[in-house]
């Protein structure tokens, strides 16, 4: 399963991302982690997942992050969930064809290898693709 959290800044992605994280420890069996920019979620969400700061690592491209999200599953088979904050932050230069390109990319590893994904993204809704709506 992936779930898109989408909207501009301000619309309360943030709050619906921490509600989705805790929401999911109590439903789900299994690891779950975040990667976000910095530590901001470090005393909202559940101790139990384990919160990352991609900036501790060299992530910058689509790719890279594709290979992080596969390389957190080689190194820990039993991740049920991953949570993305703000996936522009991530992926330097990234634009809505990045997005849909990432979703499609988390669905087909998701249904691989049993594991969930939910991204958020700062953009308005209006520039998502048809491809993308699926996933909101």
């Amino acid at each position: 399963m992936v779930k898109l959290i989408m909207g501009l800044k301000g619309a309360g992605k943030t709050k619906q991302l921490i509600q989705d994280i805790n929401t999911s420890v109590k439903n789900e069996n299994g690891s779950m982690v975040c990667i976000e920019k910095g530590t901001k979620l470090r005393y909202d969400i559940d101790i139990r997942v384990r919160l990352i700061d991609y900036c501790d690592y060299a992530m910058d491209s689509l790719s890279a992050l594709k290979g992080f999200c596969a390389g957190l599953l080689a190194g820990n088979f039993d991740i049920s969930h991953i949570f993305i904050d703000s996936f522009y932050k991530h992926v330097q230069n990234a634009g809505i064809a990045e997005v849909e390109d990432f979703l499609l990319w988390c669905e087909a590893f998701g249904k691989t290898h049993g594991i969930s994904f939910t991204v958020v993204v700062s953009d308005d809704v209006a520039n998502a693709t048809d491809k993308i709506k699926a996933f909101l």
